[in-house]
């Protein structure tokens, strides 16, 4: 596990590898990366957002809960959009099968279920 955290931070490492690819692929994983980190950075803001400005919730520490879910979401998604970028330009440049991941469908059950429960504190403080 700590080689392929070393491996993140050493480029050089990285371009031993195979051979070099078509920049555009590399290109396109680095678009990837970016999007991902972004998602992160959404979900982090969310967290704090949460933290900060919802009012207090039917349910003691939900509003915390709510918070803390979402920055380690973030957190989480930020880590696994620079291993996902590694393990793919390492696919590219030995011309292998791209990686494949459960992570988005895992991420977005976990964003659906979030909504649900939301759906379910917003409804029960206009109706209760």
């Amino acid at each position: 596990m700590w080689e392929a955290i070393k491996g993140w931070f050493d480029p050089r490492e990285l371009r031993s590898v195979g051979s070099r690819p078509d920049y555009r692929f590399s290109l396109a994983n680095e678009r990837t990366f970016l999007a991902w980190l972004r998602t992160g950075l959404a979900l982090i803001a969310g967290g704090l957002a949460a933290a900060q400005f919802l009012p207090r919730l039917p349910l003691a520490h939900l509003r915390e809960v709510i918070a803390v879910a979402l920055l380690l979401l973030g957190a989480t998604v930020a880590v696994r959009a620079v291993d996902h970028w590694a393990r793919t330009e390492r696919a590219i440049r030995l011309d292998e099968e791209l990686p494949a991941s459960r992570f988005p469908a895992v991420l977005a059950l976990v964003v659906a279920l979030g909504a649900l429960v939301l759906v379910a504190v917003v409804l029960a403080r206009a109706l209760g």
